[in-house]
């Protein structure tokens, strides 16, 4: 694994998930300097070494953020948090985001993670699609 800023955030996304790969994809166009995150599935070894089984057993089953001093963001929080670190529009979208009460915006995050397999889909094997000089912000 390459050298990280000691200022990138880990975002854990549900391997198996087409709106998760769909956010990864997002977030990495978007990330144009290419260092505000790393990415890794929560199913895969990067989130097992560096998430204690208790913390992972709490945590939702979509997109995680682990920020570059260890805190765990889960749900709307790690939405808030990936379009603040984004910069530019996305940032203000997100301070948007964060003036809504984390309740209402847990419950609708809640709502599409239910349903998000039946609209977007499932797959056992789904891996992104990114170019070369792209996967080694990847882990596995």
């Amino acid at each position: 694994m390459p050298p990280t800023n000691q200022e990138t955030d880990t975002l854990f996304y549900d391997g198996h998930c087409a709106l998760c790969h769909g956010t990864v994809r997002f977030v990495v166009k978007h990330d144009r300097a290419g260092a505000a995150f790393r990415y890794a599935p929560l199913q895969g070894e990067t989130f097992r070494a560096q998430v204690p089984a208790e913390q992972r057993a709490r945590l939702p089953d979509s997109i995680v953020v682990r920020t570059s001093k260890g805190l765990l963001l889960a749900r709307s929080e790690a939405v808030v948090r990936i379009l603040q670190r984004l910069g530019g529009g996305w940032r203000i979208v997100g301070s948007i985001m964060a003036a809504i009460p984390r309740g209402l915006r847990d419950a609708i995050y809640d709502l599409i993670a239910r349903i998000r397999y039946r609209v977007f889909g499932k797959r056992e094997e789904l891996c992104p699609i990114v170019t070369p000089e792209l996967r080694r912000r990847f882990d596995p």
